[in-house]
């Protein structure tokens, strides 16, 4: 027997299956191939229009590698589907899918983890392309006034009125109301006064009218006016509301509107309303009835 001429058969068969098998992979492979390809320019066209738009509609972003950085990732999980997808056409599903399967829990964990991070940068993306306020607006977000520095897409920052500098998630900027008061050119103040029901309510609405009326910097004087909000426990609420001139400072104009009225309502011994104003005890009363307190 010649063992020589087996040992050259058995190889001889090995490889003529490998040839067979890789003469039946070889189409597959070509399109896998051709698959992965496609997929490897089309993320990187893409990524760079991604950066052209992103760029276009946060201009500040230019200054930030968080653009690049940002695209990067969704370029990843663009060739991650191309790797899957030509893995899968040659034949190599039974590893994707392990792979897959062991990468379930971590993705699991990542997307908890990653959540607000996603919604907020999401969020940041749609205040860019809804524009509702941009750079030097003043605004106001909760308990939080001041002029917009910069939007980027994790926060929006802002110098408060008091000068520091506010990081507000643009999650929580999307999901709650906000005022910007920049995009509203005329401005009205409104003030509040409580007065005794017992003083002379009509002269105190006349005397407020009055300095509001001979204010700087007030617009459209004939829609001023004063009015009476309600009246509980003896105490009539009047509001005052008038608009200002466009490019007025608001609080400065507040503040001299409540001092010369202050002054006003003095001039004309008409009180404001204090913690102490309304004395629940009739004096007069006490002093003739002293058993009265006495309870005799």
């Amino acid at each position: 027997m010649d063992y020589g001429l087996s040992y050259v058969d058995t190889v001889y068969k090995v490889l003529e299956n490998w040839y067979i098998a890789f003469a039946k992979l070889t189409p597959k492979l070509v399109v896998g191939i051709l698959v992965f390809l496609f997929f490897l320019f089309t993320s990187k066209y893409l990524s760079k229009l991604a950066v052209k738009i992103m760029h276009k509609v946060f201009p500040n972003s230019k200054k930030e590698g968080s653009v690049v950085t940002i695209i990067g990732i969704f370029r990843f999980i663009i060739m991650m589907m191309g790797s899957f997808i030509a893995l899968e056409i040659m034949g190599f599903s039974g590893f994707l899918w392990k792979f897959i399967g062991s990468l379930g829990v971590a993705g699991v964990i990542a997307g908890v983890a990653l959540k607000d991070l996603v919604s907020s940068i999401f969020s940041g993306m749609l205040i860019g392309i809804d524009k509702a306020f941009k750079v030097g607006d003043y605004i106001t977000i909760g308990n939080h006034s001041g002029t917009v520095q910069e939007i980027g897409f994790l926060t929006t920052k802002m110098i408060t009125d008091d000068g520091k500098k506010a990081y507000i998630p643009n999650q929580v900027i999307f999901n709650a109301p906000f005022y910007n008061i920049t995009a509203s050119p005329q401005r009205r103040i409104i003030l509040d006064f409580e007065i005794p029901a017992d003083e002379d309510v009509s002269k105190a609405q006349q005397g407020i009218l009055d300095v509001i009326k001979n204010l700087e910097n007030i617009d459209k004087l004939e829609t001023a006016e004063v009015n009476f909000t309600s009246l509980k426990q003896g105490i009539f609420n009047l509001q005052a509301k008038f608009w200002i001139a466009v490019g007025s400072n608001m609080l400065h104009i507040k503040s001299e509107a409540l001092e010369k009225i202050k002054k006003r309502l003095d001039a004309d011994n008409i009180p404001l309303v204090t913690p102490t104003s309304i004395n629940l005890i009739n004096q007069a009363n006490e002093q003739a009835n002293p058993n009265d307190k006495l309870g005799l």
